[in-house]
């Protein structure tokens, strides 16, 4: 990643705090692994910004690059000078996240030469930048060394923010056949979608059909994806013709997706597939998934996005759950199921196997391609995304908890989740009119996804926390 950065400074402080700082911060990023792009000493006083001339300096820097910058951070090794960052940041006008961080005072050095009143600055910078109408985040604790184990936390959790933001100001989401009939649970506003800057490219499932039946079983495209699926999971008992439709169901569709610059999916997954062509899309989808091209059943659009958003903050893949039973007499505890779908990231372990669910109502032959087993214990972030016509806006909510290794035999792709308050939770999605699917994670980043949102997607959010 590549953050911009401002030093602030101003000048009846010490000039050496700000030559200081500047050498901290730039080594704090570059041990984190991120470019760091700051004025230089040449360009200006110690590479800091105080003057409109640094201003404007520093803003061209950062217009120079602005395909390249996630987000930006403001550092205060002394006081800084409020306007000259907020000018900064104007002129750049890049809409990235913004951080700031003020360095802290010693309470030995606390004489002319060496205060630094950045505990103070950091409020005047941060009134400036709400009068500017600038959005930022800020750290943890009010004032944090770069070099300090704090700073390195929420450097990680900033970067994570940007990660979000930027996936998903401009993204693209491929819809494969019509929801469904019976889940108007997933219905959705592309019109809201699209005025946050996610477009979906729809495509009829007759097309996807189309153009598996004109390709060839020995096609290489089709082989390679035959091998992809025997190398991803075990495919013991389920039938050669089953594996080679699902080989050509992922052939056509990671051809359409790269032709349509999509980089996640929802899938009418049933029944009309399994009906028409013979098997399920599942193994298909957990692949995707696991290769951080999130899929999502039940054409579930906004599902889809949950996933995106937590695998953009983690890095790691999501899935698409139901939030689908209680769990004895825990008011805590549920399980979280889906057919399944899951990537095998989820799983403790995994096999292939056929949909239980509707292979009584199209039969067994029909519904071979599942990914089932249990999900492996871990942490757990869960994020849900809707579009809510009435008022117009994207909302969300996420939250944290944990997958246990409670006992659980049952079939599908399962686990039994434990979140803290889970029936104030539960109570909220149902009061509020929520979907009965979440996306999930092996992670902790809800934070980073709520401050994403809220703070500079213009989502409606809510933590559980």
């Amino acid at each position: 990643m590549t953050m911009g950065v401002i030093v602030g400074n101003r000048g009846f402080f010490p000039d050496h705090l700000a030559k200081e700082g500047r050498e901290e911060i730039i080594k704090s990023l570059t041990a984190a692994g991120i470019e760091p792009l700051v004025l230089s000493p040449q360009e200006s006083k110690y590479g800091a910004v105080e003057t409109r001339v640094e201003s404007r300096k520093c803003a061209d820097l950062f217009r120079a690059n602005r395909d390249r910058i996630d987000g930006i951070i403001v550092t205060l090794p002394n006081f800084g000078e409020e306007r000259a960052i907020a000018d900064t940041l104007r002129l750049a006008d890049l809409n990235v996240p913004v951080l700031v961080q003020a360095t802290p005072d010693s309470a030995s050095k606390m004489s002319i030469k060496f205060r630094r009143d950045s505990f103070c600055g950091k409020m005047s910078a941060c009134n400036n930048l709400k009068q500017y109408g600038i959005p930022y985040s800020i750290t943890s604790q009010h004032t944090e060394a770069p070099d300090s184990d704090l700073f390195r936390k929420d450097l990680e959790w900033f970067a994570g923010v940007c990660r979000v933001v930027k996936g998903l100001r401009r993204v693209r989401i491929g819809a494969l056949g019509a929801r469904p009939a019976a889940f108007n649970t997933v219905r959705y506003s592309e019109k809201i979608l699209e005025q946050h800057g996610i477009s979906i490219e729809t495509v009829d499932l007759t097309e996807i059909l189309g153009r598996i039946h004109k390709m060839k079983d020995s096609d290489d495209a089709a082989q390679a994806k035959l091998a992809a699926i025997k190398s991803y999971v075990s495919t013991a008992g389920i039938p050669d013709e089953s594996l080679i439709k699902m080989a050509k169901l992922g052939a056509v569709v990671d051809g359409w997706m790269k032709e349509t610059e999509v980089v996640m999916s929802a899938v009418q997954c049933w029944t009309a597939i399994e009906e028409y062509f013979g098997v399920v899309p599942c193994t298909v989808m957990s692949m995707m998934s696991n290769d951080l091209l999130p899929s999502a059943c039940e054409v579930d659009i906004c599902g889809v996005v949950g996933m995106y958003a937590l695998q953009m903050a983690s890095g790691t893949p999501s899935a698409l759950l139901d939030w689908n039973n209680n769990y004895g007499e825990d008011p805590d505890k549920a399980v979280c199921f889906h057919c399944s779908n899951l990537p095998k990231h989820f799983f403790a372990d995994v096999r292939m196997d056929f949909q239980e669910i509707i292979a009584g109502t199209v039969g067994k032959l029909n519904t071979f391609g599942t990914c089932v087993g249990r999900v492996k214990a871990g942490p757990m972030s869960f994020c849900r995304v809707s579009t809510d016509d009435t008022t117009g806006k994207l909302r969300s909510y996420v939250g944290e908890g944990e997958f246990t290794s409670d006992p659980l035999d049952t079939f599908g792709g399962a686990g039994v989740v434990r979140i803290e308050r889970l029936q104030d939770l539960l109570r909220y999605i149902c009061l509020n009119g929520w979907e009965h699917h979440v996306a999930a994670n092996f992670s902790t980043v809800a934070g980073m996804v709520h401050e994403a949102g809220s703070r500079y997607l213009g989502w409606d959010m809510h933590w559980h926390k």
